[in-house]
């Protein structure tokens, strides 16, 4: 008996096998915060954007918390370029086991002045950037019969808000996409999984990177959350069974909201939606933008708007403490119950 308990205690001990990662858009934002979640656990972790300070800086982020890294200067709108990044990753790692579809891009301007070379830029980051990822990582995925696909999407996904159109326009794009692969791989009886996490607002860096023609500043809509509170999400998401993932009640409010009041949210934004999204700075119409080229430097994962940012979502905690619900509902119906009992006596 000692000895099966010395055996036992040996077997517990023997190290778990370390997740292999692949996270586009891992130099600055919401992917470096992901990268860091991830290197909490262990992870080996590829990273990919088109920034060589930031996935530098990355990369030593990921080695200070206990994980590995290796960085791979790439566009995602090139498909070739993901394909030959998802090679080196396992020639270099091996099977990759979690994907993480992040990168994005956008162009804060009213759709009448965009131009189409913008629109598709936008489109093919953030839209086709997810596609050509996703291939990549089934590509490997499917003939082991196992893996995590991680689409990060957004409340603008299911609702889209003026100034954004590229950006929303992708992020519905991603939502077809996903309903559509998801359905595929269930009648395949595949074991690959799919999930897509929905976004609030975030305090990243994107708001000092996207190319703007507003007269101020651009800033997130409504509530703001730290990137960390969606990296946790993604991190969540990559190891449970969740279709779709929400992140922050503002999330969920307009995603419901849309499906009952679309008519009323266009005029509620179109009378909102431009000052909601803008400081009360002027921006300078030629600073730098990340629409075509990086912007050099290591920019980290927080924007400017950490005074505003929540660091916690309850509705996260909640809907991934499902058991505290169930307590509290289940405390409160027996409650009700022996004070309708007691009532009951009372009159008796």
């Amino acid at each position: 008996m000692k000895q099966k308990t010395e055996q036992q205690k040996s077997k517990h001990k023997l190290p778990l096998k370390r997740e292999v990662v692949v996270i586009t858009g891992a130099s600055a934002g919401l992917g470096r915060a992901i990268a860091r979640e991830f290197a909490r656990e262990g992870a080996k972790i590829g990273l990919l954007a088109r920034g060589k300070d930031g996935l530098e800086g990355a990369k030593q982020d990921v080695e200070s918390l206990g994980g590995e890294a290796i960085y791979l200067e790439v566009d995602v709108s090139d498909p070739s370029q993901v394909e030959a990044a998802a090679e080196q990753v396992e020639a270099h790692f091996g099977p990759i086991d979690v994907w993480v579809n992040n990168a994005m891009n956008s162009v804060f301007s009213e759709f009448k002045d965009i131009t189409p070379e913008e629109f598709r830029r936008v489109t093919e980051v953030t839209y086709l950037g997810q596609v050509y990822g996703t291939m990549a990582a089934l590509k490997r995925m499917l003939p082991r019969d196992e893996g995590s696909i991680i689409l990060v999407g957004s409340a603008l996904a299911y609702r889209g808000i003026p100034l954004q159109s590229a950006y929303c326009g992708a992020k519905h794009g991603i939502q077809g996409f996903f309903e559509s692969l998801r359905s595929e791989l269930i009648h395949d009886k595949s074991h690959v999984k799919v999930s897509m996490v929905q976004l609030p607002a975030m305090n990243t860096t994107q708001f000092g990177f996207v190319k703007s023609r507003l007269p101020k500043k651009p800033r997130p809509m409504g509530t703001i959350y730290e990137p960390e509170v969606a990296a946790k999400a993604v991190v969540y998401a990559a190891h449970h069974q969740e279709r779709e993932v929400y992140v922050g009640y503002p999330t969920w409010q307009t995603i419901v909201g849309n499906k009952f009041i679309p008519a009323w949210l266009d005029h509620y934004l179109a009378k909102v939606g431009f000052k909601g999204q803008q400081t009360e700075e002027a921006d300078n119409p030629d600073r730098p933008h990340n629409l075509w080229e990086p912007i050099p430097g290591d920019h980290g994962a927080h924007g400017r708007f950490e005074a505003q940012s929540w660091d916690f979502s309850p509705q996260f905690w909640l809907a991934t403490h499902q058991w505290v619900t169930l307590a509290g509902l289940t405390a409160v119906t027996v409650g009700l119950g022996v004070g309708l009992f007691r009532k009951f006596l009372n009159n008796a």
